[in-house]
């Protein structure tokens, strides 16, 4: 629509463009990364972009906020219209990204299913207020601050439905570990996910520590079982692995996780983080051969069992 050339070869988008210029552009399905690359061919394209059934995510407007400090022109960030104006050259700044609200709910999660108490601080506690009152309804306590968060496990938690919505809605990066902690709710809980087809491949993976779960196209079903025990599972993506580590925490004995080259894409030091909470936890992960291992471990009274294991590409194990 804004005039770029977009070839498919060998699997890949290869795309080209002398000059853009501005254009209507409706979205089929609100995507963030849509309105975001969008946004930024925008700010520099000849005329006005207007983008219709855009994204609202928090750090949608925060792109807004950075692009019209380098001096483009952006309106309606935050709602379902924004308009750009392009811009011939744009200038340097400096600028302070808003905080990840996935990585906020992530300890979040984590705090409540190892009824552990943690605060979480430069946070903004409006853009978790889905996730706050999931975690209400299942029995934990959130504390809320003007820039932190406390979360407080409070017992086994109770069952939950959670849907999956564009924001404000539930945020689809958060129903795997979700799913992890619904795991041993006491009672059964249904995550029905509107916005990526398969999503629950960590289900499989959560079935070998003993999860009781049926997927049944986009929606899950979740029995609670007592506890979770240590396994061998594997990563299949980000979120996965967020969700897997979670599940490492609460469960009985080690989990070893495999294929984590993801998760430093989304969690920075998220190993020294826990070791400051007090998990017994360890990260390798080698970039050459992709062999990555990550070892949780559970503590029962004086007695530790550590076992941490390295696999490459092929799932081979390469190191103990």
């Amino acid at each position: 629509s804004l005039g770029a050339e977009i070839d498919l070869k060998g699997g890949i988008y290869q795309c080209s463009a002398n000059n853009l210029h501005g254009a209507e552009v409706y979205l089929d399905v609100v995507s963030v990364g849509a309105t975001i690359n969008i946004m930024l061919a925008a700010a520099r394209a000849e005329g006005v972009t207007t983008i219709v059934n855009a994204a609202r995510e928090p750090h949608i407007v925060d792109l807004a906020n950075f692009l019209s400090s380098m001096g483009a022109v952006v309106k309606g960030a935050g709602t379902a219209t924004i308009r750009i104006q392009g811009k011939k050259y744009l200038k340097g700044c400096r600028y302070s990204i808003l905080p990840d609200q996935i990585e906020t709910g992530t300890w979040m999660v984590a705090a409540a299913a190892t009824q552990g108490d943690i605060t979480i601080r430069n946070c903004v506690p409006y853009h978790m207020e889905s996730v706050s009152a999931k975690l209400l309804e299942i029995g934990a306590n959130v504390i809320e601050g003007e820039d932190y968060l406390r979360v407080i496990g409070n017992g086994k938690p109770r069952p939950a439905t959670i849907t999956t919505l564009p924001y404000p809605g539930f945020p689809t990066d958060l129903q795997q570990p979700f799913t992890a902690l619904l795991s041993v709710a006491n009672g059964t809980s249904m995550i029905i996910e509107t916005i990526f087809e398969s999503r629950f491949r960590h289900t499989d993976e959560l079935l070998r520590m003993g999860a009781n779960i049926q997927v049944n196209g986009e929606v899950a079903v979740i029995k609670g079982v007592d506890e979770l025990w240590g396994a061998e599972v594997s990563a299949t993506d980000l979120r996965a692995a967020a969700a897997l580590i979670v599940a490492g925490l609460m469960a009985k004995g080690t989990t070893t996780i495999s294929n984590l080259k993801y998760i430093d894409r989304g969690y920075e030091n998220i190993d020294y983080k826990l070791q400051l909470l007090g998990a017994d936890i360890d990260l390798r992960i080698f970039p050459k051969a992709w062999a990555s291992g990550f070892a949780v471990e559970k503590r029962d009274g004086d007695d530790v069992r550590r076992s941490l294991q390295f696999f490459d590409e092929t799932g081979e194990a390469v190191h103990k």
